[in-house]
């Protein structure tokens, strides 16, 4: 169910805009949907009262809890079930925060990631992304959404934006705190500014050096990193929202030297942060993430450099809930080798 096809539904029983937006407010904030601070029987329509149990029902199948599993910092990653049988993960953040996914799968085949080992099998609708919000709030106080679970955002732009605008007019959620995530795509940054909300952005760089960034994110759109930043930074400047740049550090791959001197080169003076995450090593991948020391140097690095710089840790790696890991243990539960890159060929 796409949010529009719900404002339709309701439209069709008869509901006003009053009686659709007390309706959507409940449903974002986990309450029963006739709840409110005047009786449903004195404000909604009958025809709505009467649709309320049914309704009610299909919002509860969009996504439903199928495995939970809590971390020692404080995160818990989640493994939902669709209403097609097909699984996605969603992940409750330390301080309110909540990462969901916008796909069952992913087509941008990024080789040090889980999720996409299996290709792109069919985007999210707006409601059965919005319903990760929504499940999450049964659990904890969600005051930040960040778009970077199974998925890439950009291929299923309709619904993330339409998921973003529902969020941050009805859902109560800052529009800064509602963070889309993307590998980097032109529609993206042609779309964002267009849009009544406007979402922070992070951007998974990866890598400074464009032969490398390919074989590490194969089907990504091919934009230079370069020229990447400077859409990024644009757009960071207009919406008054640093960029938060992604980077997933791995062990002798993008942890050099040369990749630092390219940091440099591309972030000094840009309005953003980079994020180091090391990588959260799984089973036959062939990577693994660079020593603590080597870590917190490049960060340092990068600060001594006058750029802002933090080391961050993927929630859940105690448990093995990297991006794809609870749905692989699902689906693969025998064979999740990969390949580790090489400089001569792409995976």
């Amino acid at each position: 169910m796409r949010i529009q096809e719900l404002r339709q539904r309701l439209h069709d029983l008869g509901a006003k805009p009053c009686h659709e937006e007390r309706l959507l407010r409940a449903w974002l904030q986990a309450r029963p949907l006739d709840d409110g601070p005047v009786p449903a029987k004195d404000f909604l329509p009958a025809s709505v009262r009467a649709a309320l149990p049914g309704l009610s029902d299909a919002l509860t199948t969009l996504v439903q809890l199928s495995s939970e599993h809590a971390g020692a910092d404080g995160s818990e990653r989640l493994l939902l079930r669709l209403a097609d049988g097909q699984t996605v993960e969603s992940v409750l953040l330390p301080r309110d925060g909540v990462c969901v996914s916008t796909q069952v799968g992913c087509a941008v085949g990024c080789t040090f990631c889980m999720t996409g080992r299996d290709g792109l099998l069919r985007p999210l609708t707006s409601g059965e992304i919005v319903a990760q919000v929504v499940l999450a709030r049964t659990r904890r106080p969600v005051k930040k959404v960040q778009f970077m679970g199974m998925g890439e955002p950009a291929h299923n732009l309709d619904n993330v934006l339409e998921s973003i605008d529902l969020l941050g007019t009805h859902g109560g959620i800052g529009h800064k705190n509602l963070v889309f995530s993307t590998v980097g795509d032109r529609r993206v940054f042609e779309r964002l500014l267009r849009e009544a909300v406007k979402p922070a952005l992070a951007l998974s760089l990866h890598s400074t050096d464009a032969a490398l960034r390919e074989r590490l994110l194969p089907k990504a759109q091919r934009i230079n990193p370069a020229e990447l930043v400077k859409l990024a930074d644009a757009y960071g400047r207009a919406t008054g929202y640093p960029v938060q740049y992604q980077w997933t550090l791995i062990e002798g791959v993008n942890d050099t030297d040369e990749e630092l001197d390219g940091l440099v080169r591309l972030l000094k003076g840009r309005y953003g942060v980079m994020n180091f995450i090391p990588y959260n090593e799984t089973e036959g991948e062939g990577f693994r993430r660079p020593s603590p020391e080597r870590a917190a140097a490049m960060s340092l690095h990068l600060y001594r450099h006058g750029i802002l710089a933090k080391l961050r840790q993927s929630a859940g790696q105690d448990v093995d809930g990297g991006c794809g890991q609870l749905r692989a243990r699902t689906v693969f539960p025998v064979d999740s080798r990969r390949q580790k890159i090489s400089g001569e060929s792409t995976p």
